[in-house]
This record gives structure tokens, C-alpha cells and sequence, in this order.
């Protein structure tokens, strides 16, 4: 099941809660990585949206496995932000519920160049508090099995 990442991790910058983004961000408090999903259809639908882009229908957050594979990645070697230490991955990872299900995300718990284009990986959350709220982002770290 996903766990947590190093709690030493550097501070990223908040996003705004809203009621349609809530259970994205604030999922990992549970462990879960919520991907909202079509009432209607059944069309997994990232990132958050207020209703369906295919339907129009409404969007309820459902538990993913947190199980997908690197999309497409990139290495950063520049300062963006001077608490996240240059070089880190950025990454589209493309979860296993659905073939156009794609995550922006960093990969973590491993060195830059082990990355390669469908490295499975695995979810882990960074928790972040936030005023009167704690979110939790999701960030992918190669899987153990």
C-alpha cells in the first residue's frame, strides 16, 4: 500500500484547496490516492475538474491502486525553488486504471538516471501543513516488486 515519503523532505509550494480538488490533495492523509471519476461514464478524470470532460457528468474521488508507469520525464538541474535541491525528476506518470490517466509528479528514492520511459512506480505522499489544512502531495518512487 503507499506509504509516506522522508518527512525531511523540503516544503513545496500549497495549492488552493477547493471543494473539487479537496480529496486530491488531502488523500494521503489516508494513505489513498483520490482520482476523481465520472458518476455516468465511469472515466477516470485528472487533474480535478468541477464535472466530466467527456460527459458533462458529475465526478465522485475514488482510491487508485497508487500503481502506474514513467510517461515521460525530465531531470531539473536548475534552483526553481532553493528548499528543492537540483537535480530532481520531473514526471508524467500514467496510472494503471486507465491508459490516459497521467499524473504530473516528481520521482523520488532513487538517483536521476535510474529513471527511464516505463519504470513501474509506486506512490508515496509528502505531507505538507498548510494553515489550518495539511495536504498531501503525490510523488512516485520506483516499486519494490
Amino acid at each position: 500500500m503507499p506509504g509516506e515519503a522522508d518527512p525531511a523532505t523540503p516544503a513545496r509550494i500549497i495549492p488552493e484547496l477547493q471543494e473539487h480538488n479537496r480529496a486530491f490533495w488531502t488523500g494521503g492523509g489516508g494513505g489513498r490516492l483520490l482520482i476523481q471519476r465520472c458518476t455516468s461514464c465511469s472515466l477516470w478524470v485528472h487533474p480535478p475538474a468541477v464535472d466530466c470532460r467527456d460527459c458533462g457528468g458529475g465526478l465522485e474521488p475514488q482510491p487508485v491502486s497508487g500503481r502506474g508507469e514513467v510517461f515521460t520525464y525530465t531531470v531539473n538541474h536548475h534552483p526553481f525553488n532553493p528548499a528543492v535541491p537540483p537535480p530532481y525528476v520531473i514526471a508524467l506518470v500514467q496510472l494503471e486504471e486507465q491508459d490516459d490517466l497521467r499524473i504530473a509528479t516528481n520521482i523520488v528514492d532513487c538517483e536521476p538516471d535510474w529513471v527511464n520511459i516505463g519504470l513501474p512506480v509506486e506512490v508515496l505522499f509528502e505531507r505538507q501543513d498548510a494553515g489550518a489544512d495539511t495536504v498531501y502531495f503525490p510523488v512516485f518512487a520506483p516499486s519494490a516488486g
